[in-house]
């Protein structure tokens, strides 16, 4: 199939704009829990009511403060109560939020700032202030900077107090469906980011349509989301936007270290998450039952999960048998992994990256099915979702409903429809070669089935060419062999070269584990282990796992064990974690080479 949609299930508000959603909350259900604001180690629920009102509170002091309707306002913080509570008193003020990473070097906070326009520029710590301050003479247009852990709301409710509500409710309604709501920029994996205006029209399609097609999980009044998804990224604020559409109660973390933790103290009943969470409790629950002494019951038990979802989707079901293993299991183990995620959660969401099918059937058949999606910046988070009730496992669902996706001839993806991005903030020449006919050209390739679900098979930038002529889409074999708890990182190599190979990062958290269950001295480093023949056995074992997806041409032949993982700092990854194999490739030249050496 080349093109499929479904007939849109919201009707966008011609004159509206995202404030009404709050406002809309406080009139019709003002004593509903629409937030959960964390106050040391226990939750405080917010309602609809006073909500509104701290989001009219700070608006007044923003407006006092000089921001007027238009105005672009940075918003630099991990994900917290504060964030969504600025986020709206932005808009209410009239103005454009423009997300900054609180990871962001002071070259980068400089460039989106200045490329923006930014007026002011809201941030969380004392850090994140001095990096601002450090780069104010550059930035003739910033006149406010805030520091939230400064009391920033404070300092602004305090501003505000000769501001009328009338006044702000006069702000609010100012923006139309059309007008630009925030401005987000890219990754920037490829060079410097790029600002994708986003109007109040693109996140009422995107969430509007995509909480009517998933009702069931949004239900007002019982249903929860706990969000740790960095706020600063489209996909964090698709969950941020659809809990107060719903409206749902929603909580917000901003580390996520101790996220078993939060997720049993908030108890979701939907997660927003990113493969390597699942990844990550996957990989963790097997490595304890394997501590444990139950690492046969636990493989078991995995495999039983796995053939019980496959048999899902068989016509007659699973078996007698099958389920009757299903039900032994599930109270041995897979009911243990549910708590493990909070006891009342049975569906997520999964974007950012494939989760695998077999990840994926291992979910829903304990009881907690992982509802992939796809979606860039530009298409306002997810463009593409499974349905709840009719998922089909290894693909990223259909289109969201009232938009369109078509494969071109050369196989790329192409999207169309309300949620789609205006264009490129400052950028007509990057805006035209991404659009062309009303059309959004994704840059990544893929197929759609007879029933129009999706499966993305590559990016067109990242194909390799062998010697031979073979054409390689890394993205297969690097997310099959990403999933092994001990690989953090795998970067396919070999364009013009005789053979595929891999550069390949270990996991520094599951590390250690390895080594206490290998009998190697604790504290050993990758650098130390790279030519350990037990630590390359087991790589190669994952090796093997991802070759088995791909043909003999395309499979990887020899790989390489790098010192450290690819993190933002080092420069080599995104803040939304995508590898810039640009700058990979350059750094680790000579361990290319050194696959490629007789």
């Amino acid at each position: 199939m080349r093109e499929f949609s479904l007939p849109a299930l919201y009707e966008v508000p011609a004159d509206g704009n995202l404030t009404d959603l709050i406002r809309r909350n406080a009139a019709q259900r003002p004593d509903v829990v629409v937030i959960g604001r964390k106050a040391g180690n226990r939750w405080e629920d917010v309602t609809a009511a006073a909500f509104l009102a701290e989001v009219r509170t700070a608006a007044k002091g923003l407006i006092a403060s000089g921001v007027r309707p238009g105005d672009r306002v940075a918003l630099m913080s991990r994900t917290r109560y504060e964030w969504t509570l600025l986020d709206f008193a932005i808009w209410s003020a009239g103005g454009v939020t423009v997300p900054v990473y609180e990871t962001s070097s002071a070259e980068q906070i400089q460039w989106i700032l200045s490329d923006s326009g930014a007026v002011g520029c809201i941030v969380e710590t004392t850090d994140h202030e001095a990096a601002v301050e450090s780069i104010k003479d550059r930035l003739p247009e910033l006149a406010h900077v805030w520091q939230i852990e400064a009391g920033a709301v404070g300092q602004l409710r305090e501003a505000g107090a000769d501001v009328t509500d009338e006044e702000v409710d006069e702000r609010s309604a100012l923006a139309n469906a059309d007008s630009p709501a925030t401005i987000v920029y890219t990754s920037g994996t490829t060079g410097r980011p790029k600002g994708c205006v986003l109007t109040h029209r693109a996140f009422f399609a995107e969430c509007g349509n995509a909480v009517e097609r998933l009702k069931p999980l949004f239900n007002t009044g019982d249903s929860s989301v706990l969000l740790f998804l960095p706020t600063a990224h489209v996909f964090g604020r698709l969950v941020e936007i659809c809990a107060m559409l719903a409206p749902i109660r929603l909580g917000c973390v901003p580390d996520i270290r101790n996220l078993t933790d939060e997720l049993a103290s908030f108890r979701p009943t939907l997660i927003l998450g990113v493969p390597r969470v699942f990844e990550k409790v996957y990989n963790g629950a097997r490595a304890k039952a394997q501590a444990d002494g139950k690492g046969k019951i636990f493989d078991k038990a995995a495999d039983t999960a796995i053939a019980y979802s496959r048999a899902l989707d068989a016509p007659s079901g699973p078996g007698l048998g099958l389920r009757v293993k299903h039900a032994v299991f599930d109270k041995l183990v897979y009911g243990k992994l549910r708590a493990v995620l909070g006891g009342r959660a049975t569906h997520a969401i999964s974007g950012g990256g494939p989760l695998g099918e077999r990840l994926g059937h291992f979910y829903r058949g304990i009881g907690f099915t992982v509802l992939e999606g796809y979606g860039l910046t530009e298409s306002c988070a997810a463009t593409t979702f499974n349905p709840w009730d009719r998922p089909k496992i290894g693909t990223v669902g259909q289109p969201l409903p009232g938009s369109v996706v078509r494969i071109a001839d050369d196989g790329e993806v192409l999207l169309h429809g309300e949620h789609l991005f205006q264009g490129y903030w400052n950028n007509e020449t990057a805006t035209e070669e991404a659009m062309s006919d009303a059309w959004f050209h994704t840059g990544d390739l893929g197929t759609l089935d007879e029933d129009g679900y999706l499966t993305i098979t590559g990016r067109k930038k990242e194909i390799i060419v062998t010697a031979g002529g073979k054409n390689v889409a890394p993205a297969v074999i690097e997310d099959r062999i990403r999933a092994h708890a001990l690989i953090a990182e795998c970067m396919v190599v070999g364009d013009a070269r005789p053979f595929v190979g891999a550069l390949v990062t270990l996991d520094e958290d599951f590390l250690p584990r390895w080594l206490a269950d290998h009998g190697k001295p604790a504290g050993m480093t990758p650098a130390e282990l790279a030519e350990d023949p037990d630590l390359l056995a087991d790589v190669q074992k994952a090796v093997d796992d991802g070759n088995a997806a791909v043909s003999k041409a395309e499979s990887v032949r020899k790989f390489r064990i790098l010192p450290a993982q690819f993190t933002e700092a080092s420069g080599h990854v995104t803040p939304s974690l995508k590898l810039k194999r640009n700058v990979v490739a350059k750094d680790f030249a000579d361990e290319i080479e050194a696959i490629y050496r007789p």
